[in-house]
């Protein structure tokens, strides 16, 4: 059930349009004037606003102008008995959705009420999907240890250099990879994505250099593999510590060569692939074990970039915690809910175990069971432990 607000001095007007609208099944609330209406509209998210011109206290126009600053996203239809052409021009230049005469024409009102309604719901879809494939999201801190990573991403993404990607699960170790991909000469050929953990080790080999048809029982086509899709960019090795020693030992002979076989093939196809590999092992502990090849290490780490845990790094918590809020709210489509101080002490006093994932999670738990805002009691009740 869609929300309106209806601002307007005259209290028959107010009655008149509640009666209709209710009817039509949206759920009203009234406000007497603009001053009233912009509190209500500062405490919640309406899907329309209908509003006067002529009112006491604040008028049609200044609420139009503090709505806007307040939440662009929400349609405001100005509506006004005093009104000529020049005033109609004027609210639509301010961010008006529509302006209408009193009395309203109720066919035209419920129309214009509806293509408000489509045309937010559309606003806040193509803000979702302008996020999901645009730019890669920000490396957001100012902690030293990021400061540190800024800075050696800046220098090593121009190069051609391979690097290792080091840290713990959820610390965002895939997002140091897009971005030294997104800065270097590579930007506008792939970046591929492989996660060797989730790949069973009888699959790695395929997954990686591809196979010909009838190379073994289920390959009935071609496939071509990540090394030779990443042609031209970047190859992300996530997990890399997971990598069967077979799949290794293939690894190896690209890096070294800049050769690859497809499973089933004997024709050597030539591949020009910037690696990127990441890890939440370490690897000279493998290496020790037996587990993996300390040749393989070598010809990844000529850059090591370790990215440090939540727990080291909780200065950057309310820079993090502002942006999630922004980007769940937005998911959602409601307006950013606000944080009290307190309860940001509270979660950066917390243990950070599943690290940024950990708490991008939390911050979608409390906006969704939160009221108007986030207290400290709501960090006590939803996050820390009983």
């Amino acid at each position: 059930m869609a929300d309106i607000l209806i601002i307007d001095d005259e209290k028959a007007i107010r009655k008149t349009l509640t009666e209709i609208l209710s009817f039509e099944g949206y759920k009203i609330e009234e406000a007497a004037d603009g001053e009233d209406g912009l509190k209500k509209f500062k405490d919640k998210t309406y899907d329309v606003v209908l509003c006067d011109i002529k009112m006491p206290k604040i008028d049609g126009i200044e609420f139009l102008e503090k709505a806007g600053e307040l939440n662009s996203d929400v349609p405001i239809i100005m509506i006004s008995g005093h009104g000529n052409i020049e005033t109609a021009v004027e609210a639509v230049k301010k961010g008006a959705y529509d302006y209408i005469s009193k009395p309203p024409d109720l066919n035209r009102l419920l129309i214009t009420i509806r293509n408000a309604m489509d045309r937010s719901s559309l606003v806040t879809e193509t803000k979702v999907l302008k996020r999901k494939v645009g730019k890669v999201q920000e490396m957001i801190g100012e902690s030293s240890p990021m400061k540190k990573i800024r800075d050696t991403i800046e220098k090593v993404a121009p190069t051609e250099a391979r690097i290792l990607v080091t840290g713990e699960n959820g610390v965002g170790k895939e997002l140091v990879a897009r971005w030294i991909h997104e800065k270097s000469n590579r930007a506008g050929g792939p970046l591929i994505e492989v996660n060797c953990a989730a790949i069973p080790s009888e699959l790695i080999e395929s997954e990686l250099f591809g196979h010909e048809k009838g190379s073994f029982t289920s390959a009935i086509k071609q496939r071509i593999g990540k090394f030779e899709q990443a042609n031209g960019g970047t190859l992300f090795l996530d997990e890399i510590g997971d990598m069967s020693p077979n799949a290794q030992a293939k690894v190896l002979r690209a890096l070294q060569e800049g050769k690859i076989t497809r499973v089933g093939a004997d024709k050597d196809i030539n591949v020009d692939v910037r690696v990127i590999a990441a890890t939440n092992k370490d690897l000279l502990k493998e290496v020790d074990a037996k587990t993996f090849r300390l040749d393989l290490y070598h010809r990844l780490s000529v850059i090591l970039i370790h990215v440090p845990s939540l727990n080291d790094r909780k200065d950057d918590i309310p820079l993090l915690i502002d942006q999630f809020l922004e980007d769940i709210c937005t998911d959602y489509g409601t307006s950013k809910k606000n944080i009290d101080t307190d309860a940001i002490k509270l979660l950066q006093q917390y243990n950070w175990t599943g690290n940024i994932r950990e708490l991008r999670n939390v911050i979608e738990r409390l906006v969704i069971l939160s009221g108007k805002s986030i207290s400290s009691e709501d960090v006590k009740n939803y996050v820390l432990p009983k």
